[in-house]
């Protein structure tokens, strides 16, 4: 690493950017950060990752399955008796980690295994959030990542009364979460107002607690705002709404409440298993 960089690091940033360590699994403060925004390299403020590219690999430090385009620069590493493949920033040649192939947990086959303290995390501030319950979320969340001004989309679980819920304790149906896609999208792009409009088009929210095959509360049609604008304008677009629908909207429009991402399995699932839809 080159040694103009290292001004301001701590010593455990230093053991791992310039001597190379590792920090123990499941203790960077980065693991489970999928917030929208970038991670740039700690020591020089290089853009590395999109958060994005981010996902959960369960292996304990933070994961990417792709980096921004010429951030990264690769070296054969052979230390441990073991081949592997290197990484560090390109501009300042700080250790990040090691790339693997082969495991197929995303689309991309690739995972940039990377030391939190080798990353420092800027937020976006110009994207919102809006969170959705439509019935099965894979669906829903394969609409909302080909749909311009989305910056990023993920599918978990929001409303319920239990912590960190898993899918088999959802699916029973006594946490009282609804599969919820939860996005960050760019209001300079496209509206709350359009983003709603998805969501109604997508899903009928005339049945209660069914979505197709699909019953049980966990489908339950729900808005989940995280403004009082928000909470105006979906409150507004029912009405509009109704004149098209035979039956009464039984959608719930409450606030929006932790959000918990799912199993990675789940995100992007249809795209990952190359299916056109989930059949409702």
């Amino acid at each position: 690493m080159k040694n103009e960089f290292l001004k301001g690091l701590t010593s455990d940033e230093v053991a791992i950017l310039k001597n190379k360590g590792t920090e123990a699994p499941f203790s960077g403060e980065y693991n489970n950060n999928f917030e929208a925004g970038i991670f740039v390299c700690r020591a020089c403020k290089s853009p590395l990752y999109e958060s994005n590219s981010k996902f959960n690999s369960g292996c304990g430090w933070p994961s990417f399955d792709d980096e921004i385009e010429g951030a990264i620069i690769r070296y054969e590493d052979l230390s441990g008796g073991r081949a592997r493949t290197e990484i560090c920033c390109a501009k300042c040649d700080g250790h990040l980690g090691h790339v693997f192939k082969g495991e197929q947990i995303t689309e991309k086959d690739t995972r940039h295994c990377v030391n939190s303290l080798s990353l420092q995390f800027k937020a976006y501030n110009n994207l919102e959030k809006a969170t959705f319950g439509a019935g099965c979320f894979w669906q829903v969340e394969k609409i909302f990542k080909t749909t311009k001004g989305v910056y990023l989309s993920s599918v978990g679980y929001m409303g319920g009364n239990t912590k960190n819920p898993t899918y088999k304790e959802v699916c029973k149906g006594d946490t009282n979460h609804a599969e919820v896609v939860h996005v960050y999208f760019n209001p300079e792009i496209i509206s709350y107002k359009n983003v709603l409009a998805i969501f109604w088009e997508n899903h009928n929210p005339t049945t209660l607690n069914k979505q197709g095959v699909d019953v049980g509360t966990q489908y339950r049609s729900v808005v989940f705002y995280h403004s009082q604008e928000q909470k105006e304008l979906a409150e507004q677009s029912i009405i509009s709404q109704q004149q098209k629908w035979k039956n009464p909207i039984v959608t719930q429009i409450i606030p929006a409440k932790k959000y918990y991402r799912a199993e990675e399995y789940h995100q992007n699932y249809l795209n990952k298993n190359n299916l056109g839809s989930c059949g409702i």
